[in-house]
């Protein structure tokens, strides 16, 4: 049950000129958010949701793969921040907490619907090789629906992990925690940290360096190639985009993201799948949240 003192007064309006509300916020600001909600402060309370909503769904989407499952889960998450608030004892930053929570969770959650079952490095290799000899039509060249195609490609690479090295692999490589860190969210030793993302960097590297066009100029697989078998058996909807038009917290240079030539080849596939955007939680995760809070 959500305290009633924690119910916000109004909407999730505006925040107050000069609030600081955007992801990267001073560790001690979020603990002192969390310190005054916990005393029952609604505005605190609301800012704080806003200030880890972002980065809660970034971990979500990139550990399920598909946005509305991402949105679910990371509701669900900040109302666990939210009902456990009182538990954090700042042994560790509020932010490790939050991973933590957010963690466990995703640890458990039901498997999401790009999560198929019996999906592997070597069934997704025979998913791109049937896209390749496909019959369907190549669509002309869109750089939407190719961007489109690369990010599905590469959030199914993710799901061709199990959740344990996925969860390592995410934490180190997109949400940058050090080993110590992301050891301390897993809840298992550095070493055994550090070995998990190294044995899901390299799973990643070599089925990219073998399958992926963006990695490897000897690979056939080209974004653009795969649009129409796509299109055609249903796995691309141009009219229903999951990721290429997904709201932003902060806009990619475009020129940025297919700048690969310029990596070394050992480091492209790391370049591919960093070169997401900076996902945002989409704003209805907000309002269920202050739904959530109203009606407590």
């Amino acid at each position: 049950m959500i305290p009633s003192r924690w119910r916000p007064s109004s909407g999730w309006s505006s925040p107050p000129h000069g609030c600081k509300v955007a992801a990267g916020m001073a560790e001690q600001d979020l603990e002192d958010l969390a310190q005054r909600a916990t005393r029952g402060d609604p505005a605190a309370l609301e800012e704080l949701v806003r200030a880890i909503a972002d980065d809660v769904y970034r971990l979500a989407i990139r550990m399920l793969g598909h946005p509305a499952d991402a949105e679910d889960a990371c509701q669900e998450i900040l109302v666990k921040v939210v009902t456990h608030l009182g538990s954090f004892r700042g042994e560790s930053g509020f932010r490790t907490w939050v991973w933590k929570v957010a963690a466990n969770h995703l640890a458990s959650v039901r498997r999401s619907r790009r999560e198929l079952p019996g999906l592997s490095f070597e069934a997704f290799k025979g998913m791109l090789e049937a896209g390749l000899a496909a019959e369907a039509p190549e669509d002309p060249e869109d750089p939407v629906l190719e961007e489109e195609v690369k990010l599905g490609c590469t959030h199914t690479m993710l799901m061709c992990l199990d959740r344990e090295h996925r969860a390592a692999f995410v934490l180190s490589e997109v949400m940058d925690l050090s080993g110590e860190e992301g050891a301390e969210v897993l809840g298992i030793s550095p070493a055994a940290f550090r070995k998990r993302v190294s044995r899901a960097r390299r799973r990643l590297r070599e089925f990219m360096e073998a399958n992926c066009g963006l990695v490897s100029e000897a690979a056939a697989c080209r974004c653009r190639r795969q649009v129409g078998p796509s299109v055609a058996v249903g796995l691309l909807d141009p009219h229903h985009l999951l990721y290429a038009l997904h709201p932003e917290r902060a806009r990619t240079d475009p020129g940025a993201r297919r700048a690969y030539d310029a990596i070394g080849r050992a480091q492209r596939y790391l370049a591919v799948l960093r070169s997401h955007p900076d996902y945002a939680a989409p704003e209805s995760v907000r309002e269920r949240i202050r739904e959530a809070l109203a009606g407590a």
